[in-house]
């Protein structure tokens, strides 16, 4: 973990892009401390809060989850007596996720051998999380479109962007910094995954953050950046999306217009296998389904595995 001040008062802490569930966090050493994000298991939230304590010794007051998935929110219970903020629809969608006791089981079940190859793929990307112990903790302090926060004369807008990577994305502003904590409404350098939520709901979030005009965005996963990021990933869906459609429309399944896509610019990103998932989402948006649709994720994840292997036969 990495700790970067980003801004007066105002800090970053970035982890490496590793993978599945390797995210960042931010802090506010104001008005008692603001944390924007926990990580996804307890070991990994009390290093969190140990690299934290070099800047705020005492305990941040508020924390804020930008939106429901796991490795943005687990560590919550270990802020004994702070102040939860979520958007309304994170704190609904707290226990739509597998449970940390279904992924414990799954991290050691499915590296036996002769498992399914996609469960021992899935077992090796969650073997440095340690699920146990934990209890979900979602939001009580509940944001509709969008909450300010005075903490001693900084001011810190929560901003309601969602449904675009999951229903209740919030991302956290702080305009006399000119800084941005987008949660994963930006991936930087690593191939998103959408949940719940829409192409244009996206794209207007993104352009909502390049609207801010901030110096830094501090990405739910990947690296610092500027603008450069929002408008890079903007890019990325909007042209993953055409594509997507040209091979709806010829009749492809999702894997195989996964396959016929060329990355390109993109190709470098970490990951590149997420593509199945934005794929299937363009998919089922041309379907007409809804945007919170069951996602059968197993079966994605097979997509994914597939992919990642077709991937790796044309580099040789």
């Amino acid at each position: 973990m990495e700790l970067r001040e980003i801004g007066n008062d105002v800090y970053a802490c970035l982890t490496p892009d590793r993978g599945l569930g390797w995210s960042n966090s931010g802090l506010v050493r104001r008005g008692g401390g603001l944390v924007v994000d926990t990580f996804w298991d307890l070991p990994h939230t009390r290093a969190l809060m140990d690299l934290y304590r070099r800047v705020l010794p005492t305990p941040a007051q508020r924390v804020v989850n930008t939106h429901h998935n796991g490795d943005h929110c687990w560590g919550n219970q270990l802020f004994h007596g702070a102040e939860i903020i979520g958007h309304r629809r994170c704190a609904e969608a707290f226990t739509k996720d597998p449970t940390p006791a279904g992924l414990e089981m799954l991290r050691g079940a499915g590296a036996g051998a002769g498992s399914d190859p996609t469960l021992a793929a899935f077992a090796a990307m969650l073997a440095d999380w340690d699920f146990t112990g934990i209890e979900l903790t979602p939001p009580t302090t509940l944001v509709d479109e969008r909450l300010d926060l005075d903490l001693d004369g900084l001011r810190v807008e929560l901003l309601y962007v969602g449904p675009a990577h999951s229903i209740g994305d919030l991302i956290v502003h702080l305009p006399a910094e000119r800084v941005v904590f987008a949660g994963d409404v930006l991936f930087r350098l690593c191939t998103p995954i959408g949940w719940e939520g829409t192409y244009a709901q996206w794209l207007a979030a993104l352009d909502t953050i390049i609207a801010l005009a901030p110096e830094v965005v501090v990405p739910g996963h990947g690296p610092l950046s500027g603008l450069e990021g929002p408008r890079e990933m903007r890019a990325y869906l909007v042209y993953i999306r055409e594509e997507s459609r040209r091979h709806f429309d010829a009749g492809l399944s999702e894997v195989e217009a996964a396959k016929r896509i060329d990355l390109g610019p993109y190709a470098g990103w970490t990951e590149p296998e997420r593509l199945i998932f934005n794929v299937e989402r363009a998919y089922r948006e041309f379907r007409g389904l809804p945007l919170d649709a069951p996602i059968d994720v197993l079966t994605t994840f097979r997509g994914m595995y597939e992919l990642r292997t077709h991937f790796a036969a044309h580099a040789r």
